[in-house]
């Protein structure tokens, strides 16, 4: 059986997006490739560079949920239009990529960005950097 791509990309922004310029690169190409794509913060608000890279912002509770319940991540899922199967989660905090993960999502825990985007260009198959 093929195993389908996920369709969406919901990034933490801070301890990742603030991690150098390299992930925020990512999920522009990435958005511009047809991924859905979200930065999920805990915060009240993101630089406006995130903003415009994003087709989607969600900051703090999203439908009533915050990280790190898996129903927040299933809702941000659901704010993209997706499930949360079809959805890879990019956080710092490993409580929060286990929640993601026990909301269905595929977690990716960020320790560095040349780890992330390895991880990333395996699981939606859109290249870091251009060829």
């Amino acid at each position: 059986m093929a195993h389908e791509r996920p369709a969406g990309l919901i990034v933490d922004y801070g301890g990742v997006l603030d991690d150098g310029p390299s992930v925020l690169e990512y999920a522009r190409r990435a958005r511009a490739a047809g991924v859905r794509t979200a930065v999920f913060s805990g915060g009240h608000a993101v630089p406006d560079e995130c903003v415009a890279a994003f087709e989607l912002v969600l900051l703090g509770a999203v439908g009533g949920a915050r990280k790190p319940s898996p129903d927040a991540f299933a809702n941000a899922a659901r704010a993209l239009g997706l499930s949360a199967g079809r959805c890879v989660v990019v956080d710092d905090v490993p409580v929060n990529v286990r929640g993601a993960a026990a909301a269905g999502a595929v977690g990716v825990l960020h320790r560095h960005p040349e780890a992330t985007l390895a991880e990333l260009e395996i699981l939606f198959g859109v290249p870091a950097v251009e060829a």
